[in-house]
């Protein structure tokens, strides 16, 4: 892929997942708790929830316009999509209350960090001396 269709498709991904971050999760929310709400009745987590990845949401649209300035905000997102689905994953094992989420929030945040490491992989080394990259 060259370097121009790399950054043309890390563009989609980014405004597709932070519109997924910005206003699909709360619609997930409501149509499939089972895979996306976490815990049983009433909670304050959700609320929190929601808020951080629509946070998210909002910045990976800002950085969908110049992502080779925001390497940091995506590399984030990438390791934090790993460590929160490592995570969830672990909790639905422990849980079979919790195992629908094998199908649901976990694979999403495990895809996101796929998607985006893929994307964001770094250029070959300019020859030595080449300081235009």
């Amino acid at each position: 892929m060259s370097e121009a269709r790399r950054l043309a498709a890390l563009r989609v991904a980014l405004v597709g997942i932070g519109l997924i971050f910005l206003v699909g999760l709360p619609l997930l929310v409501a149509v499939w708790p089972s895979g996306w709400t976490w815990g049983h009745g009433h909670s304050h987590y959700l609320t929190m929830i929601v808020g951080v990845y629509a946070t998210l949401g909002v910045f990976l649209l800002i950085a969908a316009r110049r992502p080779e300035e925001h390497g940091g905000l995506i590399w984030f997102t990438v390791w934090s999509s790993l460590v929160h689905g490592a995570i969830m994953a672990a909790q639905s094992i422990a849980d079979p209350a919790e195992r629908g989420h094998f199908l649901g929030d976990t694979p999403a945040l495990f895809l996101v960090a796929l998607t985006l490491a893929v994307l964001m992989r770094r250029r070959r080394a300019a020859p030595a001396g080449d300081l235009a990259r």
